[in-house]
């Protein structure tokens, strides 16, 4: 049921962060839709993708394009206009603007002058798929797109692999197989794991398993659409730096030091960087 539009006339100045449906168009909040309805402009990632959600809803609003590319040369106009009175609402394709998205230094300007910064919460791809991922939710650490490149990607991941948190990523259908093989090599491929796609849309998806399986799964070798990968934490418990050095020490008799740090490494979720100099270490007393 689509509620009555607010008055124009009752929504402040601002700049207001509205967070858009990520695929299911019937997402969209009351309050999202209030604030759409009032504001002067309306500053979108794609203006086609926003019209078609304007249009469902039967507004008709003057849109302007917001993006990365066009945001050095479109900053200082909307931060003109805000600072006149306006009432500007950012929109990314789908979810919550800023959210590897662009907007950032948008927002940060508009705060450091004293201009008014609004949310308007709602969608997320990001919560959507915690909420049902099955894993623990009580701290996780986003860490948005990974590197294009493996070697980007797995140091990406050794720095992230003795956090103590669910770990979610975004990642492209091309890069997905290729990005769960190197968590699996990384993280250890039985960590507990969880890739959704098309949340909230017709061909939803949510494959539930190990890094291992998944990174084999037929259904995940080139998928399409928005995807979402969830890995679970680590152990609890953080090693014994006398296991460490046993473990090292051992690999030390068949591996030269980096080799050594790299397989220690990834069996006790450490930092390889750290390993390697204690490699070292062991083998100069030795």
């Amino acid at each position: 049921m689509k509620p009555p539009p607010k008055d124009p006339g009752e929504l402040a100045p601002g700049l207001y962060i509205v967070s858009t449906p990520i695929g299911n168009l019937g997402d969209l909040t009351f309050r999202a839709l209030e604030v759409l309805t009032a504001c002067d402009i309306v500053l979108a990632e794609d203006t086609r993708v926003t019209a078609k959600l304007l249009s469902r809803y039967g507004l008709s609003k003057k849109v302007e394009r917001y993006d990365d590319n066009t945001d050095e040369r479109a900053r200082p106009k909307v931060l003109a206009a805000l600072a006149a009175g306006k009432r500007l609402a950012l929109v990314s394709d789908a979810g919550t603007p800023l959210i590897s998205d662009p907007g950032y230094r948008l927002v940060r300007e508009a705060a450091a002058l004293g201009l008014a910064v609004i949310p308007v919460p709602g969608a997320s791809a990001l919560l959507a798929a915690l909420a049902v991922a099955g894993l623990p939710t009580d701290r996780f650490l986003f860490a948005g797109f990974p590197p294009a490149k493996s070697a980007g990607r797995r140091a990406l991941f050794e720095e992230l692999a003795g956090v103590r948190a669910t770990l979610a990523f975004y990642e492209t259908g091309p890069r997905l197989a290729a990005s769960l093989a190197d968590m699996a090599a990384v993280f250890g491929g039985q960590r507990e794991a969880m890739v959704a796609r098309e949340l909230t849309k017709l061909y939803e998806t949510c494959l539930r398993g190990t890094l291992d399986s998944l990174a084999t799964h037929p259904r995940l070798a080139a998928p399409k659409g928005e995807i979402v990968v969830l890995v679970g934490a680590g152990a609890d418990a953080a090693p014994e730096a006398g296991d460490v050095d046993r473990a090292l020490a051992d690999a030390l008799a068949r591996l030269g030091p980096s080799e050594a740090a790299a397989e220690v490494a990834k069996a006790f979720g450490l930092k390889k960087r750290d390993l390697y100099r204690r490699a070292l270490d062991l083998k100069g007393a030795g």
